[in-house]
């Protein structure tokens, strides 16, 4: 579509947007905006309320309301209203998981609002984030605008067709350009239509337009479509507690600030499950699109740690809560390389390894941060070659059923993908497009829905999906539907990245040639047969090859990973000295012993017979040589 990329790295005007809570009041939250009077929202008790000045007014007043009582156009989120098979959990877990989280949020705004007041954009785009912050406080959840990208001249996207469409497009322009420009955990597209906030508009999916141009309204609609990236499903047809009448994940999108026990533990449920790894990474200060305030619970640009407020850090004996300072004689106060106020030493793994395509990383003994997440390059092969790494998980069709399935189960014939998947249906297809669900060719027929056999549990998802099973030949093709609506991508279809034919990948449902992944690694010629490419191309060698090339003798690892052993500890190396030159020698001579006890024995006999000749023979001299010595001689000179 062209243009020109510009990167700016201005904030909005004055450092206006502020986030925090009500002092001595446990759980609340606040979000704040002073650019142009007073707004923003407060959260305490289950109930929010709403600030902003009073229109018309002369005399700076504001209106102060119950965000409940706001009267607003119900929304849809593009999921068909089907009562859910729903899998309650009679034990009751913990409705907050004590670690905090951070989502790294970039947020990219279309060409049609940019056109109105870009000024005006970029303000309401901090507020939308400072908003949604504030109701994932109740989580642990922190929400950081990292970025934020305004396509000022034109869209570099098509926008036009059906939500799952301009969402597949968003997705492929995210992989291809996005992500190598800015580091982020959630890209949100925020489309506008004239000088009305909306969301992607589709209304054969259910969607209707948001005409009221209400920020914090329109704030609830982001949080919703965020909590779908984080594991959490609608709140419909389950036994969830709400404080309101409606929580944020309700289906209808009805601008709830509150969070129900559903989605508490949905996200819980992820997290126990290995996902959201990467909200460990705790955002750097100059990474942040905020202005700096100490107490905020983040590290801001100036701030060397923050843990809130002075109740908040009063058992923090790293942290000074009044200049958001390090104590004396601490090192850090936060970080998973941090440890009672102390770097931990380096070679310390602080992300281990999930996934035979991921990588470890270790803690380098001078920062409180772990190195960046990486993994084997995309299109490096797995599983004995019959699939690929792509984004650090090797994706194979047995994988994905035994996920949904549990672990017996495996992916069906491909004559049941063909089969079902030409149906265009809901629970065959290739995706949407603008009239509904897309029927799939033959040749893309593997990355459409899922289809697994030899099923013998019940889904161990959360909720139970609609289940349907096709008899095919001698077997049974099991597929699912989790009516997740057209804006979320649905679990049960074949996952992105996976293997579909010979040097073949699925990508935006189609079955593509594996070149367009750029797998250029070659580990003899680049590491030496010592090692594999990483995410950012480098060689991340074997233990006893150092890196950069692995041609060297180390300890493996990657200039990425952080070192793979302390060089100021010397207590590994004290104790491989000790190993090789005593305790290696030791075993030695006592394994080269037992295995010639009996040649040993016949040695130490012949010898001790030896010996006892030997004697016998001393003491026959001993005895003749008085005889001999008795003899006078006398010897006289000729």
């Amino acid at each position: 579509l062209g243009g020109t990329y510009c990167k700016s790295l201005s904030l909005s005007q004055g450092h206006c947007h502020y986030s925090g809570y009500i002092e001595d009041v446990e759980g609340s939250s606040a979000a704040l905006s002073l650019c142009s009077g007073l707004r923003g929202v407060i959260h305490t008790e289950g109930t929010s309320f709403g600030i902003e000045p009073l229109e018309g007014s002369t005399s700076d007043e504001h209106l102060v309301y119950r965000l409940e009582d706001v009267k607003t156009e119900p929304l849809s989120c593009g999921t068909l209203k089907i009562k859910l098979n729903v899998c309650l959990s009679k034990q009751k877990k913990r409705a907050v998981l004590h670690q905090t989280h951070y989502v790294e949020l970039l947020l990219v705004v279309d060409h049609e609002r940019v056109s109105y007041n870009q000024t005006a954009v970029r303000e309401e785009m901090v507020q939308i984030a400072n908003y949604v912050d504030s109701m994932y406080m109740a989580l642990n959840i922190r929400i950081v605008l990292v970025g934020l990208e305004i396509w000022s001249e034109q869209n570099f996207i098509n926008t036009d067709g059906s939500a799952g469409e301009v969402l597949g497009r968003f997705t492929q322009w995210r992989e291809k350009e996005l992500v190598h420009r800015r580091r982020h955990d959630s890209a949100q597209l925020i489309m506008y239509e004239l000088s009305l906030l909306r969301p992607v508009s589709d209304d054969g999916s259910g969607f209707k337009c948001f005409t009221n141009n209400n920020v914090m309204s329109f704030a609830s609609i982001v949080a919703h479509e965020l909590g779908h990236n984080l594991g959490m499903n609608h709140d419909d047809g389950r036994n969830c507690k709400c404080d309101v009448t409606h929580c944020i994940m309700n289906s209808g999108a009805t601008g709830s600030h509150n969070f129900s026990s559903c989605s508490a533990d949905d996200f819980e449920k992820m997290i126990l499950n290995s996902g959201g790894r990467c909200l460990l990474n705790i955002p750097r200060p100059d990474e942040a699109y905020s202005a700096p305030f100490c107490g905020n619970k983040l590290v801001d640009v100036g701030e060397e740690c923050d843990c809130g407020s002075e109740e908040e850090c009063e058992k923090d004996l790293c942290c000074e809560p009044k200049t958001c300072k390090l104590r004396s004689g601490a090192q850090c106060a936060y970080g998973v390389c941090c440890k009672n106020c102390r770097f931990l030493p380096g070679g310390t793994v602080c992300r281990s390894s999930t996934d035979e395509c991921d990588l470890p990383e270790y803690c380098n003994g001078s920062s409180a941060l772990c190195q960046n997440d990486v993994f084997k390059q995309d299109g490096h092969p797995c599983k004995q070659g019959q699939a690929y790494c792509y984004n650090g998980q090797c994706q194979h069709y047995d994988t994905q059923c035994q996920a949904i399935f549990g672990t017996k189960a495996k992916a069906a014939p491909e004559l049941c993908f063909k089969d079902v998947n030409s149906k265009g249906d809901r629970f065959g297809n290739c995706g949407y497009h603008s009239n509904g669900f897309r029927k799939c060719e033959s040749r893309n027929a593997m990355c459409g829905k899922l289809q697994c056999e030899n099923v013998l549990s019940s889904v161990i998802f959360g909720i139970k999906p609609s289940i349907i099973q096709t008899p095919i030949a001698d077997t049974t093709c099991w597929g699912v539907d989790f009516l997740l609506g057209s804006d979320v991508p649905d679990p049960g279809m074949v996952n992105e990245g996976t293997k579909c034919g010979e040097n073949k990948i699925c990508l935006n449902f189609e079955c593509k040639s594996a070149e367009v992944l750029n797998y250029d690694c070659d580990v003899e010629k680049k590491c030496h047969g010592h090692g594999e490419c990483n995410s950012n191309k480098n060689c991340h060698c074997e233990y006893g090859w150092a890196p950069p090339f692995c041609e060297a003798s180390g300890y493996g690892g990657s200039v990425d990973s952080g070192p793979t052993w302390n060089d100021k500890d010397t207590s590994t190396r004290d104790g491989l000295l000790v190993f090789f030159f005593l305790v290696l020698p030791l075993v030695a001579l006592g394994l080269y012993v037992f295995f010639k006890r009996n040649e040993l024995k016949r040695r130490f006999f012949r010898k001790k017979r030896s010996q006892v000749a030997s004697a016998r023979q001393d003491s026959l001299l001993t005895t003749t040589l008085p005889t001999f010595n008795s003899l006078n001689v006398v010897l006289t000179s000729i």
